[in-house]
């Protein structure tokens, strides 16, 4: 009896861990996505990409809210990029951008990035369905994937 019930507790604490994997890799994935945005936003001219990027910065400002409160409810706290990851990124904007800030060029940067954003996306959603993850970290994880895929379509509209 004892037996069955630490299994059933370790399997619990297993699923518990593998979701607050998944949901922080998403927070991660989001938060990168919109710190990325808001560094790139002041090169933007367009005002239509403007517009289309400022609602991408609230679609994504509320999935990192959402991944946050599920983490919080399964007593995890969503941990930030560090500092110098943040910077890097920030300078890689900025260096991408000295030589062109085209319309064109922001738009690639924002596909390659997004892209790269959906693979990873794609790897803990396999790894989470193959340890049996299911129900709102699934949910949410799959929700920023066709999201971050609808965004690549859409930036595709600034390539000439």
């Amino acid at each position: 009896e004892e037996e069955s019930v630490l299994w059933a507790r370790r399997c619990l604490y297993e699923t518990v861990r593998e979701a607050s994997a998944l949901l922080s890799e998403v927070y991660r994935n989001v938060r990168m996505a919109e710190d990325s945005i808001i560094n790139l936003m002041p090169k933007v001219t367009e005002e239509k990409l403007k517009n289309e990027l400022t609602v991408q910065i609230s679609v994504y400002a509320a999935f990192s809210s959402r991944a946050a409160k599920q983490l919080a409810e399964a007593g995890v706290k969503p941990e930030e990029e560090n500092m110098l990851t943040k910077m890097g990124a920030k300078w890689g904007i900025l260096m991408n951008t000295v030589k062109d800030s085209t319309q064109e060029h922001l738009a690639q940067m924002l596909i390659e990035g997004t892209t790269m954003g959906v693979g990873e996306l794609l790897r803990v959603i396999r790894d989470a369905q193959n340890n049996g993850i299911s129900g709102e970290p699934l949910r949410l994880a799959e929700d920023v994937l066709a999201y971050e895929e609808k965004a690549v379509e859409d930036m595709k509209a600034y390539l000439r």
